[in-house]
């Protein structure tokens, strides 16, 4: 029977792949057809729910082709061999610094990655400009005796991949749970008047918090209940003007043409002007 399956590797990597004859479920290990070889990696999903989140992910994602299926599920001595190889990357990260450091590279070795195989070895680093690293990948080659693959991550990629504790004191959303890494604008925290503070507002990366983007819906959904801030309405105490609005307690402040303020609930609001009060109706 043919099925369906999103396997994750090291890191936040997840393929998609087809299987036949095979009784899937998540946790279990398999060995997966990869580039020349055979690549070892967890399942994370099967059947619909696997289809489900490769149509969802970022451009989404077509039936895997023939020579991306899943061959067997992997052995104990196959995990124990898996275990081997994520031990040795540690090895492997140290002697692609030094190199890094001889040849005199503006990069940054993150994280390596050895395919089940041991014929490729994947090498994430950063930089922040274009790098030539010909000699490098040659020496590399050599002292692995390894097909290379230097792959080039941002830093945003690179927190994903090592992981880490945000300022909340849980585990970095981009290396546990987040399904992907989509772009977050200055404009959330704009919207949510939030201090712009770089530091109050950037993650572990030094880039805008993905959690902006949580409750950013809702609080758009809610604020659409209250009338703009910066626009004049005639309530029962003549033509005020809206300097304030706290969505969480549903408090609208108001200024008179006197200067005189005053915070009253939205509801009391509305009845005061006779109908729904929002920024719709005002524009």
């Amino acid at each position: 029977m043919a099925g369906f399956a999103e396997i994750r590797f090291k890191g936040t990597r997840k393929e998609y792949y087809a299987y036949r004859d095979l009784d899937l479920r998540p946790g279990e290990y398999v060995v997966v057809q990869a580039d020349r070889g055979e690549d070892l990696g967890e399942v994370s999903a099967v059947g619909i729910i696997a289809e489900r989140k490769c149509s969802s992910s970022s451009g989404g994602c077509a039936t895997p082709a023939p020579d991306h299926s899943v061959v067997r599920v992997a052995g104990q001595d196959e995990v124990d061999r898996w275990t081997e190889l994520r031990t040795d990357e540690h090895r492997v990260r140290s002697e692609s610094r030094k190199l890094v450091t001889k040849h005199g590279l503006k990069m940054k070795v993150t994280e390596a990655e050895w395919q089940f195989d041991r014929s490729k070895l994947t090498i994430y680093f950063t930089a922040e400009k274009r790098v030539d690293f010909r000699q490098l990948v040659r020496d590399l080659a050599r002292t692995f005796r390894a097909r290379i693959e230097l792959k080039q991550i941002g830093v945003r990629d690179e927190a994903a991949l090592l992981g880490g504790v945000g300022r909340c004191g849980r585990e970095l959303c981009c290396s546990t749970w987040l399904p992907e890494l989509k772009p977050v604008s200055l404009q959330l925290a704009k919207d949510q008047k939030l201090s712009l503070n770089p530091a109050q507002i950037s993650g572990c990366c030094g880039r805008l918090m993905c959690c902006l983007m949580y409750e950013h819906k809702t609080y758009i959904e809610a604020r659409r209940r209250f009338p703009r801030e910066g626009r004049t309405i005639r309530t029962s105490q003549g033509e005020e003007r809206v300097v304030g609005v706290d969505i969480w307690h549903d408090l609208v402040t108001l200024r008179s043409r006197d200067g005189e303020r005053r915070t009253v609930p939205l509801d009391e609001l509305k009845q005061e002007v006779g109908s729904p009060v929002s920024h719709r109706q005002e524009q």
